[in-house]
């Protein structure tokens, strides 16, 4: 297998990544083929999944100018990916010059490629970083240095905590983090769910396989479980909902079935 001249030193191209994976269901280009044969093998059972990121890319940036609007101008975006179009800084530096932007991700392709597209933008970082282990993001210079946590952050956790298995305790470690925010500070979250695939969950829980089989488990939790998440924030209107049901810019009837498969809420400390 050829190793293309982007990779960085290191990584096995041979291993699927999710954040890889992601990046080719938005249309991207920094995949490996390993990458795009798993994601084809879960799209034989769910193939409205890149339809499902859309919906999730396009609340991410609903949610982030919501923010803005709300007076917070700090962004820490965990499991951010691969840098794509409409990106957490390019919402908010658009709008606001001075925002702070810090990306957190455990992937090394997702890392080096932030580093690239950040390249030159004093007020934008990336971590390399895991979610379960909230002291390593907390005390890393990127956020001490760009971040004043006794400031509202907003604390993004997109698309993420579906792949962190009860095992490894997601919620103490979204705890960990709330604490560590000012009063203020928001929770902007999505989370997949069988609740709303137009496709019955045998069919769908194919897709979940493909997911264990590559050894990145895809935890489909219910609306009640993805709720908990938001224990010690006030839920912002409408609450927990289907992503495209979030603050709508345009009529959600109008969406792809596809794009209803997971919750997005916004949590705020008060």
């Amino acid at each position: 297998m050829e190793r293309p001249a982007w990779a960085p030193t290191g990584i096995d191209i041979s291993v699927p990544s999710v954040s890889r994976i992601y990046d080719y269901y938005l249309g991207g280009s920094h995949n490996f083929e390993v990458d795009r044969e798993a994601a084809r093998k879960a799209m034989e059972f769910i193939p409205g999944l890149p339809k499902v990121m859309q919906a999730n890319r396009a609340f991410m940036r609903r949610a982030v100018r919501f923010a803005l609007d709300e007076g917070i101008t700090q962004f820490l975006d965990i499991g951010s990916g691969i840098p794509t179009f409409g990106n957490v800084h390019e919402v908010a530096q658009s709008a606001v010059p001075g925002a702070r932007v810090v990306y957190v991700d455990h992937d090394p392709v997702a890392v080096a490629h932030s580093r690239a597209v950040l390249e030159g933008n004093e007020q934008a970082a990336v971590v390399a970083a895991d979610l379960r282990k909230p002291q390593d993001i907390l005390s890393s210079p990127e956020v001490t240095d760009l971040l004043d946590l006794d400031r509202p952050v907003a604390l993004l956790l997109v698309a993420v905590l579906h792949f962190v298995e009860d095992a490894d305790d997601p919620r103490a470690a979204v705890a960990e983090l709330r604490d560590a925010l000012a009063p203020g500070s928001m929770l902007i979250l999505t989370h997949a769910a069988y609740e709303g695939i137009p496709l019955s969950e045998d069919r769908a829980g194919g897709a979940v396989g493909v997911y264990r089989t590559i050894r990145n488990p895809l935890v489909m939790r219910t609306s009640e479980e993805i709720a908990t998440f938001f224990d010690g924030f006030e839920m912002v209107a409408p609450g927990l909902v289907q992503m495209p049901m979030w603050r709508p810019e345009n009529s959600p009837e109008q969406e792809d079935p596809y794009a209803f498969s997971g919750f997005a809420g916004v949590g705020r400390i008060a």
